[in-house]
């Protein structure tokens, strides 16, 4: 379990420290609904994490009854780390670029719940950048041998780990409003500056493991 915990670390990092989600909690946050779409795209953001990794889980622990399993996950992982890579250069050369506002962005103030909690799913599920490191986690989880509380226990802490730079923000929102508001303010001017050249960090980096750890297992 030690050893599958060391191999998705660095995958919960990635969907972690993703910065459009935690904008996007921060814009909720500060919105005329806050409490509401808040908590609506937390609970989303968790269950797209989740769903996302279990699928996975399912595909990863198939591979594993082939007789070629080693080599199969090897080359899965080859392959999403190569597409990182690709993903995390084309992101570093325009990192300067002016992309504007998405538009679901400037809607956010007038946003309900369930669009909250829609978003929040999508951007962990379909999102692709946090959809392959969900894949990633989750053929690692499934191929490894663990008992069903050790496989319980393994998706439990990549999905905390996963969420926890959106959840704590928000439970620590509904905790304090009033006396975040400012630093919230700046952390949302930070993000909105400088999410291409944290985003294209990261995913070089990570693009880097997977395709170590995919050369190793082919």
């Amino acid at each position: 379990m030690n050893t599958v915990i060391g191999e998705i670390l660095p995958l919960a990092v990635g969907v972690a420290v993703s910065p459009v989600p935690l904008i996007a909690a921060i814009l909720m946050m500060l919105g005329t609904r806050a409490r509401s779409t808040s908590i609506g795209f937390g609970v989303g953001w968790v269950a797209g994490i989740l769903v996302a990794t279990v699928i996975f889980v399912i595909v990863g622990g198939a591979i594993s009854t082939d007789d070629g399993a080693s080599s199969t996950t090897g080359w899965i992982k080859l392959a999403l780390g190569i597409v990182l890579l690709a993903d995390g250069l084309r992101q570093w050369r325009t990192r300067d670029a002016d992309a504007g506002t998405p538009a679901w962005m400037r809607a956010i103030d007038e946003m309900k719940a369930p669009a909250a909690a829609g978003i929040g799913f999508a951007l962990a599920a379909i999102n692709p950048k946090n959809l392959m490191m969900c894949i990633g986690a989750g053929i690692a989880i499934g191929a490894a041998d663990l008992g069903t509380g050790q496989l319980i226990g393994t998706i439990a802490i990549f999905v905390a780990l996963a969420a926890s730079t959106v959840l704590v923000p928000v439970i620590a929102y509904l905790a304090a409003a009033d006396r975040l508001r400012d630093p919230l303010d700046h952390l949302k001017a930070w993000l909105e500056a400088n999410n291409k050249t944290v985003m294209a960090v990261l995913i070089l980096v990570i693009g880097a493991v997977l395709v170590g750890k995919g050369i190793g297992g082919i």
